[in-house]
């Protein structure tokens, strides 16, 4: 366990309506270094409302707060981490060959750059596969830029095995990965969604 997670108890959440600013806000700032670093993944600047708004209301994305945070309740703070999952199988990656019900989909994975180095990645990844086990299914699955080597090695560290690299000029991601669902219970943060099921 990290030095900041021991320090900062975390939580996870399903975002709210209020919560659109802050995750604009962490989405940005992961976008902008994510282009500082030569990767496209993200447009610069990162998401417009209009892409996030509807995870929220879908109730498929997700966040991590640091809960000191409420002890000031005055003060703001944006999430430490974010992350949708959902049964949308983006239509110009996942064939029908690939079962795509069959599994759950990660998207907008942002961790904090504060908070970076501090294992958040891999606990929402393992919390991913938990999900995708407690909901009956034998995958999670998710794309990445397919250019962004490291990105991709990061994901094989996890369990993840590259499927294939799906070519389109017009999108920057298309490398697909999926691992095994298993039943890992999350060990950096409490879990507000346990008692939810996720729906997919």
């Amino acid at each position: 366990m990290h030095t900041n997670t021991l320090l900062h108890p975390l939580a996870l959440r399903r975002a709210e309506p209020a919560d659109l600013p802050g995750v604009l806000k962490l989405l940005a700032d992961a976008s902008e270094w994510l282009n500082a670093q030569g990767v496209r993944q993200w447009p610069r600047g990162g998401f417009g409302p209009e892409r996030i708004e509807p995870l929220i209301e879908e109730r498929t994305l997700f966040l991590l707060d640091d809960e000191l945070r409420y002890l000031d309740p005055d003060g703001w703070a944006p999430p430490v981490a974010t992350m949708a999952l959902d049964g949308h199988a983006d239509p110009e990656f996942w064939t029908p060959d690939d079962d795509p019900g069959s599994a759950l989909y990660v998207h907008k994975l942002a961790v904090a750059r504060t908070w970076t180095g501090s294992g958040l990645g891999d606990a929402l990844l393992d919390w991913a596969a938990a999900s995708a086990y407690a909901a009956g299914l034998p995958w999670v699955r998710l794309d990445c830029a397919k250019t962004n080597r490291r990105l991709q090695n990061y994901y094989r560290t996890r369990g993840f095995r590259h499927l294939r690299t799906v070519d389109l000029p017009h999108r920057a991601s298309g490398a697909l990965f999926e691992r095994p669902s298993e039943d890992v219970p999350p060990m950096v943060f409490r879990d507000l969604t346990a008692s939810e099921l996720i729906t997919v």
